[in-house]
């Protein structure tokens, strides 16, 4: 008989749970760095020459909720941006803030395959985990115990003037929730935690970002100078309209299913919204968002999805009627979106890369936010 000490040993499950597979990441991450920090060190000189760093010692964050299928809007007005950001800056962080979601109820099964949908949608539009840092917020402790510290110094009143807490608000009338009001402080932590220095933001978030900096400005005035007063980077596309209503922003959230253009809409289902889409009595093609709504808003699609300017497009669009001009429109939509859609396809029938690239991404971002809150801890007087 073989002792117990000889006896074979049990098989080890590669199932391990989520906290130790991102400890195991996060591992992995600094031991590659160590051995990139090891391989300079042997190879000094013009042949181990680095690449020019990009605006070194800025960070850019940003945000987005995973609920939701991303619509035209949301990709000419953030996600176009959020990939160029990556080649412009050094450090570039990008989190599916899934705890934001959680505001308004959310079925944990749906909620968890939209985080994996949305990684996926966000991989096929061009964010590259190496050029930037993608990562799930829940993952990343520090975020929501930053959140705490910042609430304890915000005044109730400050937060009930923000302009989306008196919208969502009204329309839930009585229902709306504590976390609903105070998610502001939650975004202002998300983004504090990595000493982030610049904000891609649409023009709804800039009250937002000023409160931010609010928090940012008292924490510095009681502890002393630790944060940066991050800098809001406006996106150059203004709101895209909904296709129905031109008065309105297209929306997620639209009851209308002809009034936003989804990035995974078929061919066909595009055509359809934009032959529906609502212009006007006048067929020519022209740019006058004051008079001319709907027209205009199909003219600022057309220039932003085909790299034209605007006067481009009306010179091009000269002689078309504005029914004609919608199926154009329509055309140049589906060319843009063709290669996104097919590869969210792909990307979505393999969930392991999907978790995968989180996994990692939310090692790395635990990286920098962890030393960030350690010396908060300090500041504080947090043991």
């Amino acid at each position: 008989m073989r002792s117990k000490h000889n006896s074979p040993r049990p098989q080890t499950s590669f199932r391990a749970s989520g906290p130790a597979l991102l400890k195991m990441a996060l591992f992995s991450v600094r031991k590659a760095r160590e051995c990139w920090r090891f391989i300079r060190a042997l190879h000094k000189g013009p042949a181990a020459t680095l690449a020019p760093q990009k605006e070194s010692g800025e960070r850019v964050f940003s945000g987005i909720q995973p609920t939701g299928i991303l619509h035209l809007g949301n990709y000419l007005g953030a996600i176009e941006s959020w990939v160029n950001l990556q080649e412009e800056y050094d450090t570039v962080i990008y989190s599916i803030v899934d705890l934001h979601s959680i505001t308004v109820p959310q079925d944990p099964t749906v909620l968890q395959q939209s985080i994996l949908d949305m990684t996926a949608v966000l991989l096929a539009c061009g964010i590259n985990p190496e050029k930037s840092i993608l990562f799930q917020q829940s993952k990343v402790s520090e975020h929501t115990q930053l959140s705490w510290i910042l609430t304890c110094m915000v005044r109730l009143p400050r937060l009930q003037h923000l302009h989306q807490w008196k919208a969502k608000a009204a329309k839930q009338k009585h229902d709306g929730t504590v976390g609903l009001l105070t998610y502001p402080v939650l975004q202002a932590a998300d983004i504090l935690c990595y000493k982030s220095t610049h904000v891609p933001v649409g023009e709804d978030q800039v009250q937002h970002m000023e409160l931010v900096q609010d928090l940012a400005r008292s924490f510095n005035q009681k502890y002393g100078e630790f944060f940066p007063l991050p800098k809001s980077i406006l996106t150059s596309m203004k709101k895209v309209k909904s296709l129905r209503d031109p008065s309105a922003k297209m929306s997620k959230s639209d009851p209308d299913k002809l009034a936003t253009v989804r990035i995974t809409d078929s061919p066909e289902e595009i055509v359809q919204k934009f032959r529906k889409a609502v212009t006007d009595f006048t067929s020519e093609v022209t740019y006058e968002p004051d008079s001319r709504a709907g027209v205009s808003n199909m003219v600022a699609i057309h220039a932003a999805v085909s790299g034209l300017s605007v006067e481009e497009v009306v010179r091009s669009s000269a002689g078309l009627d504005t029914a004609r001009y919608k199926l154009l429109v329509a055309d140049a939509v589906i060319e843009k979106f063709a290669p996104i859609r097919k590869e969210i396809e792909k990307l979505k029938m393999d969930k392991d890369h999907l978790r995968k690239v989180l996994l990692v991404g939310s090692a790395k971002a635990k990286e920098l936010a962890s030393p960030v809150f350690e010396e908060v801890k300090k500041l504080v007087g947090i043991l």
